[in-house]
């Protein structure tokens, strides 16, 4: 038995996995994410519209601008976690794909995710050291790009 894996080639091994691997088509995979991005995003504009609305105003005063864009970032950063703790997220990202990834959502999601998975470890050693085990690097490009970005701006500018 071991001999035959052994003489495995690597065309062999390409032939296996084509045949077994499941087939996934891009045109389908966009129009998800396409489509369940909208939803988020649909999501985030009718909190914000409500938030901003005369009938929220009149009961907790005007709410600036501003303000009411970091509520929604906050809500959405909620409504996130909330699923993902339901274990809901990770059913609608099999559906969705990036759809659910790229918008904020998804990074509540690569946050929260870990810090399930690990509090068996302790405060410590699971939650703390391993949280940012998917949004750490997303933090830190983010950052620098920024950081390059914004010096060519100021070279410009």
């Amino acid at each position: 038995m071991s001999d035959n894996l052994n003489q495995l080639t690597k065309e062999k091994y390409t032939e296996m996995t084509d045949k077994y691997s499941k087939k996934s088509g891009i045109v389908k995979n966009c129009a998800m994410a396409f489509l369940f991005g909208g939803i988020v995003c649909i999501i985030a504009q009718a909190y914000y519209d409500i938030l901003m609305s005369k009938a929220v105003a009149s009961v907790f005063g005007t709410i600036s601008e501003e303000d009411g864009k970091a509520l929604t970032v906050m809500f959405m950063v909620f409504l996130g976690v909330l699923l993902t703790a339901l274990n809901v997220y990770d059913e609608i990202g099999s559906i969705a794909g990036a759809g659910t990834i790229v918008p904020i959502t998804g990074f509540a999601n690569s946050i929260t995710s870990p810090a399930m998975e690990y509090k068996s470890e302790g405060f410590i050693l699971g939650v703390g050291a391993q949280i940012f085990q998917v949004a750490g690097p997303v933090i830190v490009y983010g950052t620098a790009a920024s950081v390059v970005v914004g010096f060519i701006y100021y070279l410009i500018k």
